[in-house]
């Protein structure tokens, strides 16, 4: 097991437990003792979780896992769902992008899009997309990217997920159309529709919805039919839900009772 692969169980069983204990830490992994004692005080330097005496506990009570570290869970799922979404965005499309790791993917599978020279000679000059996001991370990866027109909310930045949130990514917002948004969520409930763990990134990727004429969920099946804190819409907001092969298929089938169109992949 290397180090990455280490620090991201380490992390989930944190996030699991709230606490880890050395011996009990090191049997679980098939690592030695000083081995996870090092991991520890090494992911206490980046200040992922505070060091005690013989383990560690988690920052507080609500753990979440920065984006980095969430990164390589599902990863081949996130691969193919973004690959379907690209599918579905035209060219000239603008695009709304809210932060997390599947919409991440969905940036990188446009720059590849662009990338691979699919667009006629007669379209060369004009932006393939334009992307609007509030996503530190997706920004970063689109810059350089000329055939995108890239637009960046302002506001707060929240340092597990890259996002910016408050009034001044609001106002952004709210003086833009778009023809798509597709967002990361946390929870895909039935009734409760589409959910995330904090009400500041709730109300950013509800105005995402808001001024898009299609919604597109992501998410990949482990989140279908879970429920987080905070509300981003109803389902009645949501076009379509991109999941992948492993999503239940109760839950498709109510999706698409509602009139939401499913594409598993």
């Amino acid at each position: 097991m290397s180090k990455h692969e280490r620090w991201n169980a380490l992390l989930e069983l944190l996030a699991a437990e709230g606490r880890l204990e050395v011996d009990e830490t090191a049997a679980s992994l098939r690592v030695s003792a000083a081995t996870i004692r090092r991991d520890l005080d090494e992911l206490a330097e980046q200040q992922m979780l505070v060091r005690t005496r013989g383990g560690a506990i988690a920052h507080g009570v609500s753990y979440e896992l920065p984006l980095r570290y969430k990164s390589s869970r599902h990863a081949s799922e996130k691969q193919r769902i973004a690959a379907a979404v690209s599918e579905l965005i035209g060219d000239g499309d603008v695009v709304g992008l809210n932060g997390g790791t599947t919409t991440t993917e969905v940036a990188r599978a446009l720059a590849l899009r662009v990338g691979s020279g699919q667009r006629g000679a007669t379209e060369a000059t004009a932006p393939a997309f334009t992307v609007v996001t509030n996503a530190l991370n997706i920004a970063g990866e689109l810059a350089v990217r000329p055939q995108i027109k890239l637009v960046v909310t302002g506001g707060v930045a929240r340092p597990q997920t890259y996002e910016l949130v408050g009034p001044l990514t609001a106002g952004v917002l709210k003086e833009v159309v778009l023809d798509i948004a597709v967002l990361g969520v946390d929870g895909l409930d039935p009734r409760l529709g589409v959910m995330t763990r904090h009400e500041d990134e709730a109300s950013i990727s509800r105005l995402f919805a808001e001024r898009a004429q299609r919604v597109v969920v992501v998410t990949d099946s482990s989140k279908m039919g879970k429920r987080a804190f905070a509300r981003i819409c109803g389902l009645d907001a949501v076009d379509v839900v991109v999941t992948d092969s492993g999503a239940p298929a109760d839950m498709t089938a109510r999706l698409q009772d509602l009139g939401i169109k499913v594409v598993a992949v």
